[in-house]
């Protein structure tokens, strides 16, 4: 093979490439999804060009265009803003469990024993004993009184420092 032949099995591998790039970040196969409104997303870092220095008033504002219910991508995470007293009353209401739970993690389950632990574990039955064992055995009234003196000569180490 010659230069040019190489050349162009280059151009027309790169053309290859750049057609499926394009047509995955511009016609993703998540449009059939009923998903709700959502401004115009860049392919990295999804919405964070619209969040300004006042996080409130920039969730405002995209409210005020798109509605008290929109889809937000922070980077490859999305995210569901609720802006209403009455659409997060009714999400809670009737979405309760799906939004209670959890997303997965590698990090949480190397860190947390797979999961396993009062804040990364799934809700369900499991949780609901371990919150029930935490809170009668780790929180109890007798528990945090015996780590008073504890508490006391850490502050007192820490007011020192300052």
């Amino acid at each position: 093979m010659d230069i040019l032949q190489l050349s162009l099995i280059h151009v027309l591998t790169l053309i290859f490439f750049a057609f499926f790039f394009v047509k995955w970040v511009f016609f993703s196969s998540d449009t059939h999804k009923k998903l709700p409104p959502s401004p115009k997303k860049l392919p990295i870092i999804g919405k964070l060009h619209q969040i300004g220095l006042h996080i409130h008033r920039s969730l405002h504002s995209l409210a005020q265009c798109h509605g008290p219910l929109m889809l937000l991508n922070f980077g490859k995470l999305p995210v569901l803003v609720v802006s209403s007293a009455e659409a997060a009353q009714e999400i809670m209401k009737t979405h309760d469990l799906i939004f209670s739970c959890r997303p997965k993690s590698c990090i949480g389950d190397k860190l947390f024993y797979g999961s396993n632990d009062v804040a990364g574990a799934p809700y369900g039955e499991y949780w609901r004993q371990m919150r029930s064992i935490f809170v009668l055995q780790l929180l109890s009234n007798n528990r945090v009184k015996s780590f008073r003196t504890v508490r006391e000569e850490e502050i007192a180490l820490c007011m020192k420092e300052i």
